[in-house]
């Protein structure tokens, strides 16, 4: 069976949610526009998560996991999916299901003419101290960048695989990932995306590390983008 699409979906203490991830995600299987496969990976779970995501993965097929040893936190999981992929296009969705997966198939659509293609979250189902943060975070990111993403925390993104693999490891990447495929001269582009509210779990952001972090994060994808190497081999010998 030859897929051509692996949706990464990071796990932390969200044993409460997954039946509801392994049943979305399987109506989305039957419904992609491209051969689809999931892949967990469980970012140290204390609670019950690893017993389900095995259970889960025993019953389906289309199904596979990584477990981490400890929490490393969303990039680190993001990238180990990235560097276990190897399916032409890669994605990432929430296990909180806060967006739509039958939404992968609006972003496939446009990623043949692009490297990543990103959600935008329309009307936004949080709460007005999270919806102001994120705003803010973004608009600081932008300032950074220069990207002109306006939600680049949209955790609903479709990314070629050649230019997933490229992307260097770094606490904050997930918040990064349009400006990295920029640094290899990829096309970007965003696309509104359904929002839901969150109905189980909690969340692991709060206002602190939505706003101080993002800023720390900023100058170190600064320093990085002044050392950033990226070459193509035109001819060998």
């Amino acid at each position: 069976m030859t897929y051509e699409f692996t949706i990464i979906v990071p796990v932390y203490n969200e044993a409460a949610n997954l039946k509801r991830v392994e049943q979305e995600l399987s109506n989305y299987i039957k419904i992609a526009s491209k051969k689809t496969k999931i892949l967990f990976v469980n970012d140290g779970s204390k609670d019950k998560s690893q017993e389900l995501i095995e259970e889960i993965c025993a019953n389906n097929l289309d199904f596979t996991f990584i477990q981490f040893k400890e929490n490393c936190g969303l990039s680190a999981a993001i990238t180990a999916g990235f560097k276990n992929v190897d399916t032409e296009l890669v994605g990432y969705i929430d296990s909180d299901l806060q967006t739509a997966p039958e939404d992968f198939n609006l972003l496939l659509k446009e990623i043949g003419a692009y490297d990543l293609v990103t959600g935008v979250r329309a009307n936004r189902k949080d709460s007005f101290v999270k919806n102001m943060s994120s705003t803010i975070a973004n608009g600081i990111r932008r300032s950074f960048t220069h990207d002109g993403m306006d939600d680049t925390g949209c955790p609903l993104k479709v990314i070629k695989t050649e230019y997933a693999k490229k992307i260097p490891m770094f606490k904050g990447l997930h918040r990064f990932l349009p400006a990295m495929i920029l640094l290899q001269n990829g096309k970007i582009k965003q696309i509104p995306v359904q929002h839901f509210p969150r109905i189980a779990g909690e969340a692991k952001y709060g206002l602190w590390n939505r706003l101080l972090g993002p800023l720390m994060d900023c100058f170190a994808y600064l320093w990085m983008k002044k050392k950033y190497i990226n070459y193509k081999i035109v001819k060998k010998g």
